[in-house]
């Protein structure tokens, strides 16, 4: 076996010499080296290392041959430049003498040439140049008289051509004549020149028509070619296209107006035809032959004209603008016919569409790739046309230096480039600009479907559990609202997402108001609570079955309500969370390096007709910038804290869903007020009768007989604090006094804890009093404590306020005696007709006592003390303070019961 070191090394190449001279401006030695050696990049490390090591070392000799060939060569270049530096002083002075010695000699010839010349050689020299001119101007007219000679003939050689059937030279013969006919342009003969040049290659048109149909619906692309030429010569470029693409796109123009519709209005098929179709089933089928003919065309096309890709294009534009009726109309047809849920079938169709526009984008992208690499390596034996050499060559340069940056590029963005080069033409537009006035109206198709839907909505409204019913109508209420979130991405790509909102806003407080008004007027019959419930504690309570009945249905609706305002506050997370994947999308289309707006799963020409439109407004870029990570707010809670800001409807400022949290609140007040309503049910019993009692109208005397049980012998009023309050203002303040323990039923239910700060004649100071002040996260097992709020856990879901026990009872304490005082002063009071002086202080007593009791509750009434204060005035002091001035409706309505004459 030879071994590899006894390996003859390759000679160096025979221009070895040349290749050393090119060193001198090489300044990638090692790429020389290996251009020498003649190495092979492709070639595995280590074939034949022992012959180029050889090869290296015999390079390594020659070097060195030739660095002692140049250092010689130097010494000998120096040695005589230093010979000849000498000379060279002698040499400069020589020129000098030289120089000065041309110079006269030249001043001289001047002078002599200045005396010589005469006015015979100017007239000499005119008459030259006059017959130069007059030999120009007669060669022009010589070219004109056989360009007319031609135009004489030009009729009868086309015509004999045309009967010969050479249609290439009759189009030679044609296009010579275009070129000539701007001679004649300034002529009386050109209008009827340019006539009959046109009239020939209309007839030269008419005579290829036939067979150039024939061969495009032959596929023959040597003879399609062959008749483009012919047609580009006769600048009837456009014809041919039309001719084209009209045979090619006839199948599916005829397959779009044969069809039936079923959700367009279109009549009833005939038996024995194609049965009707939903139009986004149709749509599908129509867009695979579509793509099926686009692929075949890509290689037909390729073949014939020298531009394929925007010829391509121009094919989908004709195809579209061809459909009759047309998309946009199907579209209208549609919307109309199903009316409400037309929306569905619009995102089905447009889903459809955008399919298409993705696979024919990549098969525009296939097109044009071909096209470059056909012009950066041309076949020799190709001949470029006059026509398309221009072209051809401007394509080249173009797509050269695109492919020379994608080779420094990394190959995401190539095939985005090329993505981007492959979608930038109309046909995008026009395929998708009859969806964009829906797109526009997304907002008004999505709030009628929404609509639609609640008023379809199944559900049992005679039933007589309205809590079941709200909650059990919530689930679906709340997954037609998630369903629109894909609805708002799928049609919009997000640029919906701010109609998105009004519409779902919009939605939920229909729904909410809808429940409330069912609530309202079917009544509030609830279940019957059962006989255990209300504790032995509470027997002795004033409560009747259908108190605690209405108590149970008002709770049930409250825990219903917080069940709803749940399930809204996880529907608004992921709400903002589509706001955070549309506000990234348009982040990352900002950011992309090569400049184009691109969005997964479309093209870019759908982008540009979103990004045009009135969706893509300041209002909605507002709305994702303050959405965006960086500068997003930390999700608020269900029901807005006591300290935090709140508008007059109870709703937390920068909440998505305003409207419809304004609608939970006021739902939410509604409930809690009839809650109160039964919870003081037995208390407000006792004061319906209060304002007849008899002791308004009893006379001193008849007072302290009923006291004292003798007769009185003094006129003198009964100091106020003498007297004992009435027998009704004692049952409510002994019902008052006996609240607490009605909690005590629901004291494990934490739905009393639910929205406290709607609470009618709540005091929002106490409720602010018992909120926990924000501290550090606490471990997940701490335990609550008392008259606080729990410390927040960070989670996805927003999080509950949960007060203690205690402060929940303290809350509704001071709201029910607040609401039992307010029912008081402004409904009981007034309706006393007649007071006496005796029934003055009795009213003093009472109220007096009653201010001691709601004390006891954390209660201060304002209105009950201007009332125990007018009562307790004498009808001097009275009318003093009338005509003073005092705006007070409690002394006004005293002393019309007083009977004051102030005020008769």
């Amino acid at each position: 076996m030879t071994s590899a070191p006894f390996e003859r090394a390759p000679p160096l190449s025979p221009n070895f010499l040349d290749t050393l001279g090119s060193l001198e401006n090489e300044e990638n030695v090692v790429a020389w080296i290996n251009e020498v050696l003649d190495v092979d990049e492709g070639t595995p490390s280590g074939a034949d290392l022992n012959a180029m090591d050889k090869q290296v070392s015999q390079l390594i000799a020659s070097l060195d041959v030739a660095s002692e060939d140049l250092s010689l060569q130097l010494e000998h270049l120096i040695d005589d430049v230093s010979r000849s530096s000498s000379r060279l002083p002698y040499d400069l002075h020589f020129m000098r003498d030289s120089a000065f010695s041309l110079q006269g000699a030249l001043n001289a010839l001047t002078s002599r040439s200045d005396s010589s010349f005469s006015a015979e050689s100017s007239q000499a020299l005119a008459t030259l140049h006059n017959l130069d001119t007059i030999k120009a101007h007669m060669e022009t007219a010589r070219d004109v008289l056989r360009e007319a000679e031609s135009w004489s003939t030009l009729e009868s050689e086309v015509s004999s051509l045309l009967s010969e059937q050479s249609y290439e030279k009759a189009a030679e013969k044609l296009s010579e004549a275009n070129k000539s006919v701007v001679v004649f342009q300034n002529t009386s003969d050109y209008e009827h020149r340019r006539a009959l040049m046109v009239s020939l290659q209309n007839q030269l048109e008419a005579s290829l028509s036939s067979a150039l149909i024939a061969a495009i619906n032959s596929h023959d692309l040597a003879v399609c070619r062959n008749y483009y030429t012919i047609f580009c010569n006769i600048q009837r470029d456009s014809e041919f296209r039309t001719y084209y693409h009209g045979s090619r796109r006839s199948g599916l123009i005829s397959m779009w107006q044969d069809i039936s519709l079923t959700d367009v209005g279109d009549p009833v098929p005939s038996p024995g035809t194609s049965p009707a179709q939903p139009f986004a089933t149709f749509l599908s089928t129509f867009f695979t032959s579509f793509l099926a003919t686009l692929n075949t065309e890509r290689t037909s096309i390729s073949a014939i004209f020298p531009d394929p890709q925007t010829t391509l294009s121009t094919f989908i534009t004709s195809t579209l603008s061809s459909l009759q009726p047309t998309f946009a109309q199907r579209l209208s047809a549609l919307s109309n016919h199903l009316g409400p849920s037309s929306l569905i079938e619009l995102i089905a169709a447009f889903q459809v569409t955008e399919k298409f526009a993705v696979a024919a984008d990549k098969i525009l992208e296939r097109t044009e790739r071909s096209t470059a690499n056909a012009l950066l390596s041309p076949p020799e034996s190709a001949a470029a046309t006059p026509e398309t050499t221009p072209l051809s060559r401007q394509n080249s340069r173009r797509k050269s230096n695109r492919m020379s940056i994608s080779r420094r590029m990394s190959m995401s963005y190539t095939n985005k480039s090329f993505a981007a080069s492959g979608s930038g033409l109309d046909w995008e537009q026009d395929l998708f600009e009859p969806f964009l006035e829906f797109q526009v109206e997304y907002s008004t198709l999505e709030k009628r479907l929404l609509k639609a839907s609640l008023q379809n909505m199944a559900g049992d409204a005679s039933t007589s559990d309205q809590a079941r019913l709200l909650r059990e109508r919530s689930v679906d209420v709340f997954s037609l609202a998630e369903s629109s979130l894909e609805r708002v991405l799928s049609f919009t790509h997000g640029y919906g997402v701010l109609g998105l909102i009004r519409a779902v806003d919009e939605f939920f407080q229909t729904f909410i108001s809808s429940s409330q008004t069912a609530l309202a007027n079917t009544g509030a019959a609830g279940r019957q609570l059962p006989s255990s419930s209300s504790g032995e504690n509470v027997t002795d309570l004033d409560y009747t079955d259908d108190d605690w009945s209405e108590i149970q249905t008002w709770l049930h609706l409250l825990e219903s309500l917080r069940t709803v305002l749940e399930r809204e506050n996880l529907f608004e997370v992921k709400l903002r969370a589509v706001l955070l994947q549309v506000a990234a999308s348009f982040r990352s289309m900002e950011q992309d390096l090569l400049g184009t707006a691109y969005i997964p799963g479309t093209t870019r020409g759908e982008v540009q007709l979103l990004t045009q439109s009135v969706l893509n407004s300041a209002d909605l870029h507002a709305l994702l910038k303050e959405h965006e990570p960086e500068s997003r707010a930390p999700s608020q809670d269900n029901i807005p804290r006591p300290s935090a800001s709140r508008t007059t409807s109870g709703v937390q400022k920068g909440v998505l869903l305003s409207q419809s949290r304004a609608a939970v609140a006021a739902f939410t007040t509604m409930c809690q007020t009839s809650l109160q309503a039964a919870m003081l049910a037995p208390l407000r019993r006792y004061l319906d009768s209060y304002d007849s009692l008899p002791l308004w109208t009893a006379h001193p005397s008849d007072s302290r007989q009923r006291r004292t049980g003798a007769s009185a012998t003094s006129e003198a009023q009964v100091p106020t604090f003498s007297l004992s309050p009435s027998d009704i203002m004692q049952h409510v303040a002994e019902g008052l006094l006996n609240l607490p323990r009605l909690f005590e039923v629901y004291a494990a239910d934490d739905v009393l804890a639910f929205s406290m700060e709607t609470l009618p004649c709540v005091d929002m100071e106490l409720l602010d009093s018992l909120v926990e002040a924000p501290r550090e996260p606490q471990p997940m097992h701490a335990r609550r404590q008392s008259m606080s709020v729990k410390a927040q856990v960070p989670t996805t879901l927003p999080q509950r306020e949960s007060f203690s026990p205690e402060a929940i009872e303290s809350v509704w304490l001071s709201s029910l005696g607040r609401s039992l005082v307010e029912h008081l002063t402004a409904t009981v009071l007034p309706k006393i007709r007649s007071l006496t002086a005796a029934g003055a202080a009795q009213l003093v007593s009472d109220l007096g006592y009653l201010s001691n009791i709601i004390g006891a509750l954390n209660v201060e009434s304002e209105a009950l003390e201007k009332w125990k204060d007018a009562a307790a005035l004498d009808e001097e002091r009275g009318v003093k303070k009338l005509s003073e001035g005092a705006n007070d409706p409690s002394l006004v309505q005293v002393a019309k019961m007083r009977g004051w004459a102030a005020v008769m």
